[in-house]
């Protein structure tokens, strides 16, 4: 099987998009905070069992990366499609709360609202897997 130049630029901006979102969102959140976003984060009271601040950007790199994997694997089965592109809206959605996820929380200290953004997102990811799961079941097991 070859693959075009044309699908590995594609694959490749898939990948680079939420990448590009989560590292921008994370730049906002720290000036707006006047902190690291890592400084914040071991400020927090937080349980026994939180895990160390070190391990979040390693964690959020390849979360970020494997939405974009799955957003292109949808995307491959044709945006023309109405399906396709109900189920990338319900991702841009998703991609976009995330954005706004750590600035709320870390650039503007808003806690309570960051809680109802989590749980909207928590409700849009889900309807997102579910829409992935009826075009392509790798996409939807990929962001599980």
């Amino acid at each position: 099987m070859i693959i075009s130049i044309k699908e590995i630029r594609n694959f490749l901006i898939s990948i680079l998009i939420p990448l590009l979102v989560g590292y921008c969102s994370s730049v906002i959140a720290n000036l707006l905070s006047g902190l690291d976003v890592s400084t914040y984060y071991s400020q927090l009271i937080k349980p026994g069992f939180a895990p160390p601040g070190y391990i979040f950007p390693i964690v959020w790199t390849i979360l970020y990366t494997l939405m974009g994997i799955s957003s292109y694997i949808v995307m491959k089965k044709g945006y023309d499609l109405y399906k396709v592109k109900d189920a990338m809206f319900f991702y841009w959605l998703q991609l976009i709360l995330n954005f706004m996820w750590s600035i709320l929380f870390f650039g503007l200290d808003l806690r309570f609202t960051s809680l109802i953004v989590i749980i909207i997102l928590l409700v849009i990811v889900l309807i997102m897997i579910f829409k992935f799961y009826k075009i392509n079941k790798v996409a939807a097991y990929i962001n599980i």
